[in-house]
């Protein structure tokens, strides 16, 4: 089906990303997954082809783009690709993270760590979860005390993406428990920070290039100036932003889905069995046509998502549609689209097997499908 959400200038964006992942991603995701974790390098080379937080002004050193649909782009050519370390990590850094230091820091840290964050020289993280608060951003027991000039920061956050590699993180904080949702607030925290670590990073089931670990914070003094926003709004801040989040692992997830069906599609055209291509048995053919039908469904979905946040509409119960069904259905494509490879489909060599890995945690993180279907449902309800 023809797409009407990008215009010619923005289809040449498109080709000149898909040329850039040729070069600089493709070939080194192998070592990256070997590594757990994305070289810095890349992440200097993205920053230099303007491909980090374009959104941000260009006093800052960005680029000042304000139309979504570029952002989009990356995170969908991407996710294509089957590289889920900068398919995850990138967007994280650029639509998920600095938009909290753009959009409520004050001027002092905006002009310390946006620049550096444009650069790549600077890699960014979130710190909501942690081992007893998951999708519970309420109940998170990270503290901050007020010491007059700063904040003395204890607590641990846990399976924070891009973590390891961090330099700049956006932490959720209590600083009045007593108050719940009105006593969380956001800081931002570096990594030079005495009392701030590192814990070694996962391993996990799929996203073998991400680096996830945990952190620690002992006594941590973090600047008053550091504080985003008002003390006692974090919560509001959170919400408000967790619909961009959202949207962006629904585009993550169809891009997924679109790159492992396009793998599969040519697969089952060189795969021989019983002396002609597998594509040219009647379940194979009904298969690929079930998923390539549901992918289109939700490509029209996403790409009027994409147009309602370009105009300020998107709403959190539909950011919280196209998240949770965009997931299930990226799972879904990706084990149908294995069983279509046989055994070879569960080797890592091929795209798919990580398709299927990857796209397994796209339903739990940015809170968890069930979360989703609980905000919808308030929606609807209230």
């Amino acid at each position: 089906m023809e797409r009407n959400l990008y215009t010619e200038e923005h289809l040449m964006f498109a080709q000149s990303v898909r040329d850039f992942i040729a070069k600089e991603v493709t070939p080194h995701n192998a070592k990256w997954e070997k590594d757990h974790m994305v070289s810095r390098e890349s992440w200097l080379k993205f920053g230099e082809a303007g491909y980090l937080c374009m959104q941000i002004e260009e006093q800052y050193g960005g680029l000042g783009v304000k139309d979504f649909r570029y952002n989009a782009i990356i995170t969908e050519e991407l996710a294509k690709t089957g590289a889920a370390g900068p398919a995850v990590g990138y967007p994280l850094h650029s639509d998920i993270v600095t938009p909290y230091i753009d959009h409520y820091g004050n001027e002092q840290t905006k002009q310390k760590y946006l620049p550096k964050l444009i650069t790549g020289e600077y890699i960014a993280a979130i710190a909501m979860t942690e081992p007893g608060a998951g999708s519970d951003l309420q109940n998170i027991r990270t503290t901050a005390v007020d010491k007059g000039d700063y904040y003395l920061v204890n607590g641990s956050k846990t399976f924070i993406t891009n973590g390891y590699l961090s330099d700049v993180v956006v932490v959720a904080v209590k600083t009045n428990p007593a108050l719940g949702a009105k006593g969380t607030s956001l800081l931002v925290m570096d990594s030079s920070m005495k009392g701030y670590t590192k814990g070694k990073p996962f391993e996990k089931a799929g996203l073998h290039a991400q680096d996830t670990c945990e952190l620690f914070f002992e006594n941590v003094e973090v600047p008053k100036q550091n504080l985003l926003g008002n003390e006692g709004e974090g919560f509001k801040y959170m919400m408000t932003e967790l619909s961009q989040e959202r949207l962006v692992v629904a585009l993550s997830a169809i891009g997924a889905a679109e790159g492992v069906l396009e793998k599969t599609i040519q697969y089952t055209k060189e795969r021989m069995a019983f002396g002609k291509p597998i594509a040219e048995f009647q379940n194979t053919r009904y298969k690929l046509a079930e998923v390539a039908t549901e992918i289109t469904i939700g490509r029209c979905f996403v790409d009027r998502c994409v147009e309602l946040h370009n105009e300020k509409k998107l709403d959190q119960a539909t950011a919280s549609m196209a998240k949770y069904w965009l997931t299930d259905l990226q799972s879904k494509a990706a084990d149908e689209c294995l069983q279509l490879h046989g055994g070879y489909g569960y080797m890592w060599e091929y795209h798919v097997a990580r398709a299927w890995a990857d796209a397994r945690v796209q339903r739990i993180y940015a809170g968890t499908n069930e979360i989703m279907k609980e905000l919808i449902a308030r929606k609807l309800l209230k």
